[in-house]
Order: C-alpha cells, then sequence, then structure tokens
C-alpha cells in the first residue's frame, strides 16, 4: 500500500502511555500522575510543574488506573481489583511514612467511591456489597485509623447514592419495576425518605442526580421529562420549583463543572460533533478563553487547587496524544507538563472527521470516519469498529485503534448508531429491543454509505468491537455474513438468554431495565434466541477472531466458548484467545499488545492491510 506513512509500533500505540492522569494536590504543592515503573502503571508524585518524580505505590501486576488525591493532602487513594473480577478494593499511600494498606480488606466485594469533601479532609463515603453481593451499603471511612462503619443499609432497590457537601447521605437512586428509577431524598441523615422525581424507563438513561446545592436546600439534575433531550436543571426540594439552566433540542447536557465551594454550577458540556462547553459563570469566562488558546484541542478540568487558583488542564485532539497543562488562574498561564504518549509525535496521525447519513427508516445517524493518511479516500478496506455500552457513543479525539487501523490502511467508521447515548432519549430509546435488529441495521448503512461514496472496497469490509461491540461482530457473522469479509469479537456475548442470566449479582436492580431494553429471558427466550449469534452458527461464511477475559464478570467466559465450540463443531474458520488474568476488557499491557498483534495479522489476512512484523 504505496504512499502510507512509516508504521507505528503496536508499543507506541497500545502499551503503557508515559506519564497520564495528571492530578494537582489539594494544597497545588505537588502533582500526581500515573507512569511505568518495572513496566507497570504506578502512582509518581512530583513537584507542580512534574520535576523531582518518585513513584510512591509499588502495583507489580495489573497496573494502576484510578487514583485520586486524599483531601487531607497527605494520602494518595487508588483503586485496584484481581485479574480484572472488578471487585475494586480501595487502598492508600501515606505519602509521609510511605505506609501502604488496603482499606477494604474484602474478598469477593466491591468498593464504589460515593463522596469525599475538602470539609471532611479525613472521611470518605464508600458504597459496598458486603452483605449482600447484589445491594451496595454505604460506609463511612475513617483515613485516620481505618475504621469502616456501616451508616446506611440498601432498601432493596437504590443503585446509587449521593451525599451532600456535608457528607450527608440525603439521595438515593431506586430501580423501578417498568425499568425507570425513583430520585428518593431527604431533608437530614435522621428524617424520612421520600420520591422528589419519578424517570420512566423512555428518560432514565438520559437522567439522574449531578449533586446536592452548597445548602442541601436543591439538587442538580440532568433531566429529559417534558423535553427530547436532557436538560441541567436546579430542582427545590421543598417547593418543587424546577429552573433550567442549560438545555439543547437535540444533543444531552453532558460532563458538569461545578465551584468547589458554592457548589453552583460553571460550565457544562454539550457532546455535539465535539464537547462544547456552555459557561454559566462569568466569573471564569476570562479563564476558558485563555485555556482556549493553548492548544486546538477539546478540553476537561482534570483537578483543582483547594483554593481553586490552580487547575490542571487536559486536552484531547484527533491527531495528537493527550496532553495535560497547569493553567495559573491569576496570571491566565498555561505551563505544559506532559504529552501521555509522546513518541507518536515522530509519527503521522490521521485526522477524524464527523459524518452522518440517514439510514433506511429515515432516522439521522451520526458517527466519525478515520482515513489512512497518504492514500486517496477510493475503493479502500474498511473496518467498522463499533462501540461498547450499547448505551454510550463514540466522541472526537484520540483514539488508539481508529489511528492503528488508519495507519494499517483502512477506513475506520465510528458509528453511533440508535441506542447509544448523547442524542437525546429519542434517538436512545429507538434502539429498545433492536439489539441485532435496527441496531445493526444502522451499522449495516453505515457500511453503504462509505461504499456508495466510493470509499470503502465492497469486498473487503470487516467488523470489529468489544462488549457490545463484539456482540455485533458476531451479529455481523451471523446476520449479514454476506457484508463482512472478517470479524473480530472482544468479550462479545452469543446468546442473549444466558448472558441477561449470567450478569453480576450487583446489576441485579437494572435487570426490570434490561428487560425493557433488550429483552426478559424468561418470558421471550424465543425472541433473544432470534437475536443471537450462537443461533445461527451455521449462517457463518467469514472468520472470526474472538478475544476474551477469562474473569469478565459482565460478559462471562462462556458467552465466548460457546460460540467456539459450535464454530469447532463445523469446521469453521476461527481463533479463540483467552487472557485468563483478565475481565471485560484488556489492563495488562503485555495482553493488549498479543491481542491486537493477533488482530493486525488478522485483518492483514483478510483485508489486505499492513502488519508490523
Amino acid at each position: 500500500m504505496t504512499g502510507l506513512p512509516p508504521l507505528i509500533p503496536r508499543a507506541v500505540l497500545f502499551g503503557n502511555p508515559e506519564r497520564a492522569e495528571a492530578q494537582l494536590s489539594p494544597g497545588g504543592d505537588r502533582l500526581a500522575y500515573l507512569a511505568p515503573l518495572d513496566g507497570v502503571l504506578n502512582v509518581w508524585v512530583s513537584d507542580p510543574s512534574g520535576r523531582e518524580a518518585r513513584p510512591v505505590t509499588r502495583d507489580t501486576d495489573r497496573g494502576i488506573r484510578v487514583f485520586l488525591w486524599a483531601k487531607d493532602r497527605r494520602h494518595i487513594l487508588y483503586l485496584q481489583d484481581i485479574g480484572g473480577d472488578e471487585n475494586w478494593r480501595l487502598y492508600g499511600v501515606d505519602l509521609e511514612s510511605g505506609r501502604e494498606r488496603c482499606l477494604t480488606p474484602l474478598d469477593g466485594v466491591q468498593v464504589q467511591l460515593v463522596a469525599h469533601e475538602k470539609r471532611h479532609p479525613h472521611e470518605l463515603l464508600l458504597a459496598i456489597n458486603r452483605d449482600d453481593p447484589r445491594l451496595h451499603d454505604v460506609y463511612h471511612l475513617d483515613l485516620r485509623t481505618g475504621e469502616l462503619t456501616l451508616i446506611e443499609k440498601n432498601p432493596g432497590d437504590v443503585v446509587s447514592w449521593v451525599a451532600d457537601a456535608d457528607l450527608a447521605v440525603r439521595g438515593a437512586m431506586a430501580a423501578r419495576e417498568d425499568g425507570g428509577f425513583d430520585l428518593r431524598v431527604r431533608e437530614s441523615e435522621g428524617s424520612g425518605w421520600f420520591t422528589l422525581v419519578s424517570w420512566t424507563a423512555e428518560d432514565a438513561l438520559n437522567s439522574g442526580p449531578v449533586g446536592f446545592t452548597a445548602d442541601g436546600a436543591a439538587i442538580y439534575l440532568h433531566d429529559s421529562r417534558d423535553a427530547n433531550a436532557a436538560r441541567l436543571v436546579k430542582l427545590d426540594i421543598r417547593t418543587r420549583k424546577l429552573d433550567i439552566l442549560a438545555e439543547d433540542p437535540q444533543y444531552d447536557a453532558g460532563p458538569v463543572v461545578r465551584h468547589p465551594d458554592t457548589r453552583e454550577v460553571q460550565m457544562v458540556a454539550f457532546l455535539r460533533e465535539r464537547q462544547e462547553w456552555q459557561i454559566l459563570d462569568r466569573s471564569i469566562e476570562d479563564d476558558v478563553a485563555a485555556i482556549r488558546l493553548l492548544r486546538d484541542g477539546d478540553f476537561t478540568i482534570s483537578s483543582r487547587t483547594d483554593d481553586d487558583r490552580q487547575w490542571v488542564v487536559a486536552f484531547t485532539e484527533d491527531d495528537a496524544p493527550a496532553s495535560y497543562y497547569r493553567f495559573e488562574r491569576r496570571t491566565k498561564t498555561g505551563h505544559f507538563l506532559f504529552y501521555t504518549r509522546p513518541r507518536l509525535a515522530d509519527y503521522t496521525l490521521a485526522p477524524m472527521e464527523p459524518i452522518a447519513y440517514t439510514a433506511r427508516d429515515g432516522l439521522t445517524i451520526h458517527g466519525y470516519l478515520t482515513l489512512p493518511p497518504g492514500l486517496p479516500p477510493r475503493n479502500l478496506p474498511l473496518v467498522l469498529n463499533v462501540h461498547g455500552g450499547p448505551w454510550h457513543r463514540d466522541i472526537w479525539g484520540y483514539d488508539p485503534e481508529a489511528q492503528w487501523l488508519a495507519n494499517r490502511g483502512y477506513a475506520c467508521l465510528q458509528v453511533n448508531f440508535r441506542g447509544s447515548t448523547g442524542y437525546g432519549k429519542s434517538f436512545l430509546n429507538a434502539g429498545d429491543r433492536e439489539w441485532g435488529g435496527k441496531m445493526h441495521d444502522d451499522l449495516v448503512d453505515g457500511v453503504k454509505w462509505a461504499v456508495a461514496r466510493g470509499i470503502a472496497d465492497p469486498s473487503r469490509v470487516g467488523i470489529f468491537g468489544g462488549s457490545y461491540g463484539g456482540y455485533a461482530a458476531l451479529v455481523g457473522a451471523t446476520f449479514t455474513p454476506d457484508l463482512f469479509r472478517c470479524a473480530v469479537s472482544v468479550v462479545g456475548p452469543s446468546n442473549l438468554v444466558t448472558f441477561i442470566k449470567s450478569i453480576p449479582p450487583y446489576w441485579s436492580s437494572y435487570l426490570s431495565m434490561l428487560h425493557r431494553r433488550v429483552g426478559n429471558p424468561d418470558t421471550e427466550a424465543e425472541f433473544l434466541l432470534s437475536r443471537s449469534p450462537l443461533s445461527f452458527v451455521d449462517r457463518i461464511r467469514i472468520p472470526i477472531l474472538i478475544a476474551q477475559g477469562a474473569n469478565d464478570p459482565r460478559v462471562k467466559r462462556s458467552e465466548s466458548e460457546q460460540i467456539v465450540a459450535a464454530m469447532r463443531e463445523k469446521s469453521i474458520d476461527h481463533e479463540y484467545l483467552l487472557f485468563e488474568d483478565e475481565g471485560h476488557g484488556f489492563a495488562k499491557p503485555e495482553n493488549r499488545l498479543r491481542f491486537y498483534a493477533a488482530a493486525e495479522r488478522f485483518l492483514a489476512r483478510h483485508l489486505g492491510g499492513r502488519a508490523e512484523p
């Protein structure tokens, strides 16, 4: 494929970043970030400019991916599981003594962070399914003593908890039998609960609490009642007066930035073709204007000091790695900290172009197209890269898989099919009961769009994805085998009956939602089997690569192994990779590199793209 730039090594794309996830300490005197230590991601601490760095954790296995500064300015906290089982434990490192300890030493139990406030620097609220694996209760943790105290029992239907600025548990999202949710609140921890808002299933997936106001008298919500797209609103708890703060007729209100002390909303993002911030607090207008001058990418504020004089700003761009800046609000100046993958500067990256087309039933579908640099956009091999969720969406920015595919000579098409989030509830709900139906039609129509425009060679189209995207890849191989030349499925369900029946216990409160949006295996088994790739293995006429984590709690290994067994019995061309030390995706770099090496060889063999030796 002459004309393409040099191959980007897989290790540069999919190995560990050199640094990532910068966070300033609450006092602004130190910077923490993730970086490899002996090949494993750990937390490092440096001066505010990123110099004089030292590792403060010593993980030797999976690497740390989620960490934060404790508000006491003394501890680094992080979450870690074992082998991808998602039974997260909370660990703490005392930066003064160097002592590291597990703060939740509980086997087979999942910990979730509920709240941590600078007014209570030594305390955290955690949700833990200690007594019943289906239900998370709220515990109080004292960082000074390590004492863990139960403070709120789950009545049996609460899926998440909300605390106010004083660490009082005053909100609870409870699952309804119709697939919707009730938001219960109370005036204080000692008073009774009452339902403040009820969202039917129609509104449930793009609505929910953002957080209480500083005085606790009102609560901010994403709310799509009486609207198509979720609006950002403020609801008074006593009077029920509702103020609309930000809205768009098509796009849901997204991430919210609130002042750390006043708790007032300062800006809210709408994920359109790119992320766009709507400023509500005029006091930060000059800050945002100065930040926008630093780079052309989309930005987020990833951390703020307690005095709010310094921010860490993260940028994403489509043709450059993520970058981090320390922003001084007083002088309105940004100080570059690092790129996550600076070695990418030695290679040519491809732009990601927003696209849109009309599906066969008239619905407008949005997505992104990344084309191989150096090649004319004509008659290219195409890889349809399907996002997971499915209640998720692809966004503009640096995407290692899109860059990998484009660099190898493929057009990479990413489609936000119906059921994807961010485009309002009508679009989202159009995906109900359409797994393997109209959701797949949208993907097929995307391929036909690329073929009709002359971009894609219809004889060289592959489908690739993980989780729901893995399911979509199996659907492509069984429901539309003539459209695709090959398929790659990562942790994808093959049988919707067994998939729903084997969800992790802490998803049990979401069963009503799954039954409404996917199907009920107890009453609609025939329907679900008609949408299950395992039911149609005899239709497969293309080679398939399947990859699975042995410890995946969401999509059990049996989902991959039952379709692998059926293909083996019918002598269907396939490859199967089982990762014994992984779960729902591949956290360890050596496993990622092994998978992408196999996928690259597989795609090159069947679609004709390039492969790194």
